[in-house]
């Protein structure tokens, strides 16, 4: 976070010193996006930055009816119950879910339904996905969980392939639609790298299916639940971090949140600042920093859906002359995907929210 506040100072005093030519400034280049020297790759020393975040809740949603007192992973917990509840076809699977799962979040579930609608898969994620690809294939509700949003890649092949391609290559005959995956995903702190990853710009480029990711649960519970009943195959990755540290009101009946629809938390003149799941809680503080440190203004975004993402949300213009647009991911480098008009300038920001170097 203090280094995004960092960046902000630095590209402020860049600003003052440029030219704005055709509407665009014209100091914030690469001399700007340049790596300090203790981040530097090739110095000796490597320093090891710690970003802050405190999980801000939402306000308390009042269209639903009746709330309960939930974390992010009793959330999903009731997402997938009212689900069950409601769908006779529907199937929730993957390594150990029907013991309540490593993170609880099918906790109660098989005693509930049954052994033949939550049930263990074995240790093979392009086993899990492709088994959920012949399910919903055949008109059923498939949920498939992966344990841990790092192993997803042995299932890269079904997804992209076969999920992702099935309406395409049968001439919309068939498809698996009523697919989704779900997947613990991101730092929290001590995962090292196989249980800290943040693979969705690897499937950000594919089109046929939807990544989605949420910020807190009452989101986690309308955006799943839309995921499920999406005619299109979905990934949802779940924010590990957030699993017991973010806690909010969150209505026990079922709702929906749109996919594909960005949400502006914040209004700003500005800066831009683009985030989805633990990072807009970090750009939250940033934008606070910002305002009381320099006087910038930001706007912040909440993504939500990477793919199909929000086009005419995050591209409307809301400043006078010029727009900077900083996207924000947790990974140490995330292959940007968005495509912008000129007026734009992009810059894209790694900020962990672990101990990872920014």
């Amino acid at each position: 976070m203090a280094a995004a506040v960092r960046f902000l100072l630095k590209s402020a005093a860049c600003s003052k010193a440029s030219n704005v030519t055709n509407g665009v400034h014209s100091g914030l280049g690469p001399a700007s996006l340049r790596l300090s020297p203790k981040c530097d790759p090739h110095s000796r020393t490597q320093t090891r930055h710690a970003a802050h975040f405190t999980f801000q809740a939402d306000p308390t949603p009042t269209e639903y009816g009746q709330t309960q007192k939930m974390n992010l992973f009793q959330s999903i917990t009731s997402a997938l119950d009212n689900t069950l509840s409601k769908d006779p076809t529907a199937v929730i699977f993957g390594e150990d879910v029907a013991f309540g799962g490593v993170f609880r979040c099918t906790v109660g579930l098989r005693d509930k339904y049954g052994q033949d609608r939550v049930f263990n898969t074995p240790l093979c994620e392009q086993g899990i996905v492709g088994f959920g690809i012949g399910i919903a294939v055949t008109g059923a509700t498939a949920v498939a969980e992966i344990q841990f949003a790092d192993y997803i890649y042995p299932a890269f092949d079904q997804i992209v392939n076969e999920a992702a391609k099935y309406r395409y290559r049968s001439g919309n005959l068939f498809d698996c639609g009523s697919l989704t995956i779900r997947a613990p995903w991101g730092c929290v702190g001590h995962g090292s790298l196989y249980h800290s990853q943040s693979p969705e710009a690897f499937f950000a480029h594919c089109p046929g299916v939807k990544i989605v990711i949420p910020r807190s649960p009452v989101q986690a519970k309308g955006l799943l639940l839309s995921c499920i009943e999406d005619k299109n195959p979905c990934i949802f990755f779940e924010p590990k971090i957030l699993y017991r540290a973010a806690v909010e009101q969150v209505p026990v009946e079922p709702y929906h949140i749109p996919l594909s629809q960005a949400e502006v938390l914040q209004e700003g003149s500005d800066v831009t600042l683009v985030a989805w799941g633990t990072q807009v809680h970090v750009m939250r503080e940033v934008a606070n920093m910002a305002q009381e440190k320099l006087g910038v203004s930001c706007e912040l975004i909440d993504l939500q859906t990477i793919l199909p993402w929000d086009t005419d949300t995050v591209c409307k213009v809301r400043c006078s002359s010029i727009l900077y647009l900083i996207c924000v991911s947790e990974e140490g480098q995330f292959n940007i995907y968005f495509l912008f008009i000129k007026s734009f300038h992009i810059i894209t920001w790694a900020a962990s929210s672990s101990n990872t170097s920014i």
